[in-house]
């Protein structure tokens, strides 16, 4: 086990920001930490950066306790903030030699490690750039670039693509892709849920402090499928059409809903042919009929309360 959480508990007097955090994460997993603004996402992955002590419980990196063995937890992660520090006076390369230089990287070790992590995400034309002149998704990249250069084991990313434009965290995420293919151990944090689904070999939802979730992202999925529900839509005479599904056989509701109904079918029911053949029978017009897709955005919708510390 990669990283491991036991009793993981974090209190700023009378607030609970962590509440008995169990996490079990695999050599080379990729994983998603999703929850509301406030749940404890940052303070978990700032506990596991060695940048927070618990208030009790345990937390474990490669093997060695945080508080105890923190020196010999740093030279194994690369944790990148969700902000990224002023450097106005540096250019891209000098900001990567001085970090490289403090993880004592030196001579043509230093120049060629530099130039691989500047190929690695894309910036080697900027080089002479200065780092305060990119933009945010140069500096977002800039910063694995930085945690790169040790060739950590693992990557603490706390919402790397937050304020980025569509065509940047598309960037974002095939950069991440590429270094998951490398075999790294991934924690990332964010609320864009369908890049995480793309991304991601298990989840956690994490709501108020509790973890409410951890596994694969299918099974979330599936524990948040309350029922399989049907989006039907008709020529006309919709009222008509309402009545007559709720009275067909296996249906356990039918709501109006922005000029459709939504049919929900009895626990069980996989079948929906007979919904269509109702209709049809009693002539009329299908216009649409889909069952509703259950992804990661509505399991975390319906998993969470939209509760805040």
């Amino acid at each position: 086990m990669i990283v491991q959480t036991v009793n993981l508990t974090k209190r700023y007097g009378k607030l609970v920001a962590l509440n008995n955090l169990a996490l079990n994460i695999e050599d080379g997993e990729c994983f998603g930490y999703i929850g509301p603004n406030g749940a404890g996402k940052t303070t978990t992955i700032r506990i596991l950066a060695t940048l927070l002590q618990p208030t009790w419980g345990e937390a474990r990196v490669c093997g060695h306790v945080v508080g105890y063995e923190s020196r010999k937890i740093r030279p194994l992660i690369g944790y990148v903030p969700d902000f990224f520090g002023a450097y106005e006076d540096m250019v891209v390369q000098e900001y990567l030699e001085f970090f490289a230089s403090a993880y004592n990287i030196t001579g043509e070790g230093r120049t060629r490690v530099v130039g691989d992590v500047l190929e690695l995400t894309e910036l080697s034309y900027k080089r002479d750039a200065l780092v305060d002149s990119l933009s945010r998704g140069m500096k977002q990249r800039l910063s694995i670039a930085r945690v790169l250069l040790h060739d950590p084991k693992v990557l603490l990313l706390d919402e790397p693509a937050s304020g980025l434009d569509p065509r940047a965290r598309i960037e974002m995420r095939e950069l991440l892709k590429e270094l998951r293919n490398m075999g790294k151990t991934i924690i990332i944090s964010s609320h864009i849920l369908h890049e995480l689904a793309e991304l991601c070999t298990t989840v956690g939802i994490i709501e108020h402090g509790q973890l409410l979730y951890h596994g694969a992202i299918d099974d979330i999925v599936r524990r948040a499928r309350l029922a399989t529900r049907l989006h039907v839509r008709v020529a006309e005479q919709r009222d008509l059409a309402a009545l007559l599904l709720q009275r067909t056989e296996g249906v356990r509701s039918v709501e109006e809903r922005d000029g459709h109904l939504v049919v929900e079918l009895n626990d069980g029911a996989s079948d929906v042919s007979h919904i269509a053949a109702a209709l049809v029978k009693n002539n009329f017009k299908i216009r649409e009929l889909k069952e509703e897709e259950v992804n990661l955005e509505t399991a975390f919708m319906r998993l969470t309360k939209g509760l805040v510390q």
